[in-house]
């Protein structure tokens, strides 16, 4: 009898443990709901309690299932930058505080979207003049697993000079033109992780389910099964012992030592490539939360399978807007900029991953509803992969959303191929200029186009502007050109703008096999 008793005292206790309303944190004081949709709020309570969540003149109930875990949808309601405060009440209460609605969006990809104001051109005036208390901002931390996970660590805070400098900085500033333009609150959520693929921010499931990933299904339980292998701890440690041993002997004798340590296992099974690890780790705890659209730049981590990524790119997008159940929300992506050292020979310069990934990209445009590019292909770096001027980026993906969300009238996309009419030793290039037309930037001269012939060898190419979107090109020795590209290297030099501003898209007018094509 003792004993029963004494166990039913320790259930008791732990039912009282667990009574107790939780929230996740992307649900939280200072955060923002989207304007002019259905909210839905979520949390954790004792199964079967009653949570009744109260918002303005709005009042919302709910019961805790089995699992614990309930939700709510606020009904719309227009932007308002007057803090309120939500009040909700399970088995015990909570009130979020300072809460604005305005416009949410998620800033996501690798390290060009995880790269922060501190580390940006004019950062100490950045930070210095990030006075804008209606901008609020979350980052989820970076965490790889297989396992889904519904919360992590983090918090809404006002953007001020002591915030913004480790926050995304292509976010920062796209959110700062919205906030400015539509003078509205603007809530920015950061969960980009710098190397990312995109595999790993896709269910794994739907990725095994569709036959074009086939491959990169087999590859992924390859890699995993000898990673969790006996045999890989073995060769790990015995790799760890030689690395320590060299760095030792350098130590000794005085010598520099810039060897990499080996990375163990765990390293690649928790990391950023496996597929569905960020997905799992990062993106599922936001998703379901209230947003407007997503920004996105990434694609370096995925050059060498630039082939694959015109499926896998526009399969991600649409995998997130099918879980997130808000229909076809707004996706705009940042396009590859030029990087790596420039290229005098024309069939070198044409042999290039990067130029078939911006291609991927590109053709994404028409693979999805409600998405696009923004041309970067002026604003990279040769000698670094992080180009440090992130305004210009941001400006050009926020004119995207400023057009098709916000209905104002802008420039917002860069001029793309359109056709290739080939007579005699010339071809006739048609862009689309979305009523724009086309201009040279620096020298009159127009740079970055090559030719061939039926042999497939590229050669340099000149041009010359023949109408608001058109251009004749043709090359010596080419007396019969049969495809024409232009900026189709890792780092063109190139120097066709619309005049507004806006970079003509790298663009070939060929369908010769990729380089980056799995061979059988």
């Amino acid at each position: 009898m003792r004993l029963l008793s004494l166990t039913t005292l320790l259930a008791a206790l732990a039912c009282t443990a667990r009574a107790e309303l939780k929230l996740p944190a992307i649900i939280g004081d200072n955060m923002v709901l989207q304007q002019k949709q259905t909210n839905p709020l979520w949390g954790w309570d004792t199964p079967g309690t009653e949570v009744t969540v109260k918002f303005r003149d709005q009042t919302k109930t709910a019961k805790a299932g089995a699992d614990g875990k309930w939700t709510v949808k606020l009904d719309p309601v227009p932007a308002n930058a007057k803090p309120a405060t939500i009040s909700i009440k399970g088995t015990t209460t909570k009130e979020l505080k300072n809460v604005l609605v305005g416009e949410v969006w998620i800033c996501s990809g690798q390290s060009n979207m995880q790269w922060n104001v501190g580390s940006s051109w004019d950062a100490d005036l950045e930070i210095a003049t990030a006075k804008f208390p209606n901008i609020r901002l979350i980052t989820v931390p970076n965490v790889g697993t297989q396992e889904p996970q519904q919360d992590f660590k983090g918090e809404w805070k006002e953007c001020s000079p002591a915030t913004v400098g480790g926050f995304t900085a292509v976010g920062y500033f796209y959110g700062r033109v919205l906030h400015k333009m539509l003078d509205v609150p603007v809530g920015l959520i950061n969960n980009a992780w710098g190397g990312s693929a995109a595999e790993a921010w896709v269910n794994r499931g739907e990725l095994e389910k569709d036959p074009r990933f086939k491959l990169l299904m087999e590859n992924t339980k390859k890699n995993e099964a000898l990673l969790t292998s006996a045999a890989a701890k073995t060769k790990y440690d015995a790799d760890l012992a030689a690395w320590n041993k060299q760095s030792e002997a350098a130590k000794k004798e005085g010598k520099p030592f810039a060897v990499r340590a080996p990375a163990p296992p765990a390293a690649w099974l928790n990391g950023n490539a496996r597929p569905a690890n960020i997905y799992n780790g990062a993106l599922l705890p936001t998703i379901g939360y209230g947003i407007k659209g997503a920004i996105w730049y990434q694609g370096e981590s995925n050059a060498g399978r630039a082939y694959e990524y015109a499926s896998l790119f526009p399969f991600m997008i649409q995998n997130w807007r099918n879980e997130w159940k808000q229909g076809d929300f707004p996706f705009y992506w940042v396009q590859l900029a030029d990087f790596m050292a420039e290229k005098s020979d024309a069939v070198q310069a044409s042999a290039s991953s990067w130029a078939e990934l911006r291609e991927s990209q590109t053709k994404t445009q028409d693979a999805i509803k409600n998405g696009g590019q923004a041309v970067i292909i002026d604003l990279g770096e040769a000698n670094d992969i992080h180009p440090k001027n992130k305004r210009d980026v941001a400006e050009r993906l926020a004119r995207w959303a400023l057009v098709k969300d916000y209905g104002m009238k802008l420039p917002y996309r860069s001029p793309e191929f359109k056709s290739a009419e080939f007579t005699g030793d010339k071809a006739t290039v048609t862009l689309d200029t979305f009523g724009s037309s086309l201009r040279t930037v620096d020298i009159s001269e127009v740079k970055g186009f090559v030719v061939c012939g039926e042999d497939k060898k590229w050669v340099w190419a000149e041009a010359k502007i023949t109408g608001k979107d058109k251009l004749e090109v043709s090359a010596q020795g080419v007396a019969k050109p049969v495809a024409v590209r232009y900026a189709w290297s890792d780092n063109p030099v190139c120097n066709l703008y619309s005049t507004d501003g806006l970079p003509v898209t790298p663009f070939r007018s060929d369908s010769f096999e990729m380089l980056t094509k799995p061979k059988p």
